[in-house]
């Protein structure tokens, strides 16, 4: 499968959603929280399947990136959607090594 590509952060989004990506997902210092079910997830506990970062045409520092994430272990497939860069939140070890993916 070709790799996907998006001009917007809203195209990403909406088309992750429409292939299924559709649980709400927030980052933390330790985990992954999905919101509808208010579930943790640790870095063992998911997958990334894509990722897509964006930055703003007008300003350089408005970065943000766009994660497809999967859990066969809680059944939750959700988009986590995330600064990067000087803004990109505090997080502890594990999780920078999960995020951190190249490509």
């Amino acid at each position: 499968m070709a790799a996907r590509t998006y001009d917007t952060l809203s195209q990403a989004v909406n088309d992750l959603i429409a292939r299924g990506y559709k649980d709400e997902l927030t980052l933390h210092e330790e985990c992954v929280v999905c919101h509808g079910s208010s579930t943790s997830l640790h870095p063992d506990d998911f997958v990334i399947d894509e990722f897509h970062r964006f930055e703003g045409d007008s300003n350089p520092s408005d970065e943000s990136i766009v994660y497809a994430i999967r859990s066969e272990k809680h059944g939750i497939k959700g988009i986590l959607v995330n600064a990067f860069g000087p803004d990109a939140a505090t997080l502890n070890q594990a999780m920078v090594k999960k995020l951190s993916i190249q490509r």
